[in-house]
């Protein structure tokens, strides 16, 4: 008979988790994240109302830094506030339907304000390598055309996530490991085959921020290739500092993108690797853990050792420890 604990469901709600080991300061943690908060909520609105009341900065570059502050402005708010309720009241849990909105705002608008920071570069290609053709194409209605665009690409992208979600079944755990909701997260806790949206996943992460980054690095290229090329210091450190600005925003948004990308598949690595140690599982890098020869009576002594050393320490199901695991091994 089947364990109530793989019992399929559709949880009404998800758990939310923060920052493991922080737990005695996550009161604390709350005050620096709420006046970063508080900050980008100010800045990103005065760049808005000042871009917008302004009439000599209605220009397509400073447009383009207008959609991006209205876009952080929407990303902060839809992660942020649910964020500090967690910290500072313990409010863990989130409807269903509102990790989903959740999920969906996240993923959308990043996608938004990557097309956003494509075609700032592409702004800044035009008016450094095409100065005479900048003006008469980047004009300000193209420049409106250009946002429809991010936004419609961005809800295109995020659309089907919630979509993929709402198809698979969940059994066990509903605690996520964030403190809000992210497509990969939710769908590690699926019970049922999670291979669409493993496949639109990383389609759709390729075919938006990879191509864009990938455009933006070629339109840097273009720029840093022609600045070089000038004649005089003085214009190319001008040229150069026009772009400084665009390149830390790039860096800022991308490197953390990267970065949590990398952190879900260890999480994910490490997860099926600890699936493995606990079912025994022949397949745990040849090494013989708990598998189903794990009784044969002409195990290798090694075999038995490394079972051992499983046994007793968690960690060999990560990278490190596996390293730790072939080093115990050869010691004489």
């Amino acid at each position: 008979m089947p364990s109530p604990n793989n019992t399929d469901f559709s949880p009404s709600s998800f758990t939310l988790s923060g920052t493991p080991g922080l737990e005695v300061a996550r009161f604390w943690l709350a005050f620096p994240l709420c006046s970063m908060y508080l900050v980008a909520i100010v800045g990103n609105g005065a760049v808005v109302f000042i871009v917008k009341t302004e009439l000599s900065l209605h220009a397509p570059m400073y447009f383009f830094l207008c959609m991006l502050a209205a876009v952080d402005l929407a990303l902060s708010t839809s992660t942020m506030p649910r964020m500090l309720s967690y910290l500072w009241f313990d409010w863990r849990e989130i409807s269903f339907g509102a990790c989903l909105l959740q999920m969906f705002l996240i993923h959308s608008l990043s996608a938004v304000e990557s097309t956003v920071l494509l075609a700032m570069a592409w702004d800044r290609y035009m008016a450094i390598c095409h100065p005479l053709r900048h003006a008469t194409i980047l004009t300000n209605p193209m420049t409106a055309k250009i946002g429809l665009v991010a936004m419609a690409r961005g809800m295109l992208f995020g659309l089907p996530l919630p979509l993929l979600i709402l198809r698979l079944s969940f059994c066990g755990s509903n605690v996520l490991s964030h403190s809000y909701c992210l497509h990969q997260d939710i769908m590690n806790l699926a019970c049922t085959s999670t291979t669409a949206n493993v496949v639109y996943g990383l389609t759709a992460i390729l075919l938006v921020m990879g191509l864009d980054a990938l455009l933006i690095a070629l339109s840097y290229f273009m720029i840093i290739k022609a600045v070089l090329q000038l004649s005089s210091r003085k214009e190319r450190v001008k040229a150069f500092s026009t772009c400084v600005a665009h390149l830390c925003v790039v860096l800022a948004f991308y490197v953390p993108l990267i970065g949590l990308s990398v952190v879900h598949r260890a999480n994910l690595y490490c997860t099926a690797r600890e699936s493995d140690l606990e079912k025994g599982s022949p397949e745990a890098d040849g090494v013989g853990l708990r598998g189903s020869h794990a009784h044969s009576p002409h195990r290798d002594p090694g075999e038995s050792e490394a079972d051992n050393i499983c046994a007793q320490d968690k960690w060999t199901a990560t990278p490190l420890g596996d390293l730790k695991l072939r080093l115990q091994l050869k010691k004489p």
